[in-house]
């Protein structure tokens, strides 16, 4: 693994200014809500993204290993990639051009992350598969 300055600082500023970006386009207009959207004949927007939430939603829900890291990553996974499901469906749907570059940075930075994550899984996994057993 490359000892880079890219990664640990510039993924952090950049997901700062996305953050900042979406947390104020959220409360100017609140669309991320826990309830199903109202039934009509042009929600399909709507559905999309309630699919991706409810996805999202119960690909996290898994039961605690007891270690952290582990379940940080497990849990993360599914939540970055609800993120690039949503992206995708506001480049599919979106014309704000602010909001779908944000959507593009997503998209880019979360599969990063997830990929990162899924390493971290792996190698974890490599670790205690090496580990011997402790007797009982």
């Amino acid at each position: 693994m490359t000892n880079s300055i890219l990664p640990r600082y510039l993924i952090p500023t950049a997901f700062g200014g996305a953050l900042s970006l979406a947390a104020a386009f959220v409360l100017q207009n609140p669309v991320h809500s826990h309830r199903a959207a109202p039934a009509s004949a042009d929600n399909s927007v709507a559905a999309q993204m309630n699919d991706a939430m409810a996805r999202m939603h119960r690909d996290m829900a898994m039961p605690s290993t007891g270690d952290p890291d582990l379940d940080f990553a497990a849990m993360m996974i599914p939540h970055h990639r609800g993120a690039v499901d949503m992206a995708r469906i506001e480049l599919q749907s979106g014309k704000d051009p602010v909001l779908r570059r944000l959507a593009q940075g997503i998209i880019v930075e979360q599969l990063q992350e997830i990929d990162v994550m899924r390493r971290q899984l792996k190698s974890s996994a490599a670790i205690c598969l090496s580990q011997p057993e402790t007797p009982q």
